[in-house]
Order: structure tokens, then sequence, then C-alpha cells
């Protein structure tokens, strides 16, 4: 089976922060499950996301949930990858939120 990349890219908002930490890593990669990795990166307050996934068709619904996580979190400078198992967005966005609590518990710049 092949795997489906995504790739977004977002703005962060004015009051955004970035991660005190170069790096995290937050769940595994297993049925309807999934892996988050966090990249403090210069990207002039934007926040980007790969996804890889084997499921094809949802780039949309990826999206809407993926800006509203960037939005809720203040986050930016970060590249943030996803290997995704069939997740479906209540996953998604609980493995997000518990990625970013992780990382957040790092500390911020």
């Amino acid at each position: 089976m092949a795997l489906h990349q995504i790739e977004f890219t977002f703005n962060s908002k004015e009051n955004s922060k970035e991660l005190s930490l170069e790096w995290s890593h937050t769940g595994v990669v297993g049925s309807g499950d999934m892996e988050v990795l966090l990249r403090r990166v210069e990207l002039n307050g934007k926040v980007q996301v790969k996804i890889t996934t084997p499921v094809r068709g949802f780039d949309e619904v990826w999206e809407k949930v993926l800006r509203n996580i960037v939005d809720e979190s203040n986050l930016r400078n970060v590249v943030i990858e996803i290997n995704d198992n069939n997740s479906t967005p209540f996953i998604v966005t609980m493995r997000l939120k518990q990625a970013l609590m992780e990382a957040f518990e790092g500390g911020l710049v």
C-alpha cells in the first residue's frame, strides 16, 4: 500500500511562542493511532505540518483539524511531522494536544 503525503503551512498568531525544546516525540504508529514529532525550526513564525498516512481523500479534514490545533496552541516556528495509521479526527486532535502539552511542559521561549 502506498502512503499518502500531505503538507500544510499555517501562519501563527502575533502573540505566539516557540518551544524551548529542540524536538519532541509523542505516540506510536499502530492500528488506529499515530505519532507526532515536533521540531523547533526558524520559519518566520509559521507552523509547517507534514503528514504520512495510508488514507486518501481527507486532506480538507486534516487541514481543519490542524488549523484548530495551531490556533489553539499559540505555536510558531515548528515543524510537526505526523505518521498516521488510520486515526480518526478525534484521535488526531487528542494525540496532537498530548504532544503539545508534553512539549510545552519542556518550556517556552
